[in-house]
Parts: structure tokens; sequence; C-alpha cells
């Protein structure tokens, strides 16, 4: 999934807008913003954000261009400061939902270091914890048995490294469907097949103190139509969070 700059595309929603900041839903297949990994991208959501609301746009945090979800983004420098502070403090709560290949464990945390990206090569602590809040099989044959087992999870990171998520759940040996870097090609054709062409990544809430007031905010990100038929495909619950 890609956005071509020559089509017209629909406005980014706002989940939550204030004088100071904003929790917008970003699609799935969009850039945050240009970087080495844009590979030829020419749109961008922080373009577009620009472009939509007239006023600076600065970035809290970043998602994968393949997943979707809650981002928070600031309007002016002092209140992206302090938002900054909260994400390095962890003082921010980011849930995410993810479809994995497998049936882990109840509720698990996987604490294992990462490297930083290309060019980051230098280890640094990571760590995430997950809830299984649904499990299914399909009719995928593999190992031997005729069905193949697949799970809902809620993640949550406590650190925010590099594709976090996603290299936790290959290291756990439950890889993230969809995911073309560190997924597994077959289990991610079996959900093409059945119509399903996305990362199946979601950055479901987004909680925190609003830096001004005080006020705690809270932000849900509905689920798009790709992920909606992935849970369909098991009769899982839309309203998972």
């Amino acid at each position: 999934m890609s956005f071509a700059s020559d089509s017209p595309l629909p406005p980014i929603a706002l989940l939550y807008q204030d004088a100071h900041l904003a929790v917008v839903d970003k699609p799935a297949g969009l850039m945050v913003h240009d970087s080495g990994l844009a590979r030829g991208e020419e749109v961008f959501l922080a373009d577009l954000l620009r472009a939509q609301l007239d006023r600076p746009i600065f970035l809290i945090h970043r998602l994968d261009r393949a997943t979707s979800g809650c981002l928070l983004v600031a309007f002016d420098r002092d209140t992206a400061s302090v938002l900054g502070q909260g994400f390095m403090s962890r003082e921010v709560e980011k849930d995410y939902l993810a479809v994995c290949r497998g049936w882990p464990e109840a509720e698990f945390t996987i604490d294992h270091a990462l490297d930083g990206g290309p060019g980051k090569p230098e280890k640094k602590p990571a760590m995430t914890g997950f809830v299984r809040l649904a499990s299914g099989e399909l009719d995928v044959p593999s190992g031997g048995f005729e069905t193949s087992r697949y799970a809902l999870l809620r993640a949550r990171p406590h650190t925010g490294r590099f594709r976090q998520i996603r290299r936790h759940l290959k290291h756990a040996f439950h890889p993230l469907i969809g995911d073309t870097s560190h997924g597994e090609g077959r289990h991610n054709r079996a959900f093409r097949m059945r119509g399903v062409h996305r990362m199946l990544l979601h950055a479901r809430r987004l909680a925190f103190l609003h830096p001004h007031t005080g006020a705690r905010i809270e932000a849900l990100a509905p689920l798009d139509a790709q992920f909606m038929r992935a849970l369909d495909l098991f009769g899982w619950d839309h309203d998972a969070r």
C-alpha cells in the first residue's frame, strides 16, 4: 500500500485537537516524514497536515509506514519539547493491536536489546509487554498440520526502539502478519490470498497528560477496513483494545 502524489487524498482524520496539539489517525502505507527510508516516496503525513491545518507541525514520535493509528503532533516548539520529554520518561501510554503467527502465552514480556536501525549499530535496552486478546486458526497447512495458529495481541512498548514491536515478535518466534521485513512470507501470502493486504500493526490507543492543562487526554484510533477484514477471518471483536 502506498500513496501517489498525483492522486487526491482524503483529509487526515483528527482524533483530538486543541490550540497546542493534535492526535491524528495515520493511514497504513503513508510515511510520516521524509527520511533515508523513504525510497522514492513523495507524499508524507507531516506535509499533508501542515497544508490541511495551515500551521506548523512538530512530530513527537514516529510510526512505521505500514503501521496505522494514533500519532501525536504539536503546533509549537514549547509544547513539542514538553511532550517529547514525556515520551522519553515513558509517561505516555501507547497500546497497539497486532496479529501474529502462533499462540503465545496469555501475558508475556520481551526484554531484548535492539539496535537503532540502519547506520545505528549500538544496541540499547528494549522492552515490550504483550497480552493475548484472542486466538484462532486458518486452513493454512504448516509443519505437517492442516491448519496454522494465529493470535490477536495488545502490545505496550516500554521503550521506543526502531521497529521494536515487529522485531520483538520475530525474536519470540511469533512474527507479525504482513511484515515483509521481519515476518514469514508464506503466512503473509496466506492473508493476502484472503484479501488482507497490509501489515497488521495498529496504534490503537494513546494516553497522556496535557502539557499545559494537566488534563488526561486519551485517543482511540478506529480500525481500517483491511484490519477489520483480518479480524473477521476469525470472528474476532472489532472493538478489541
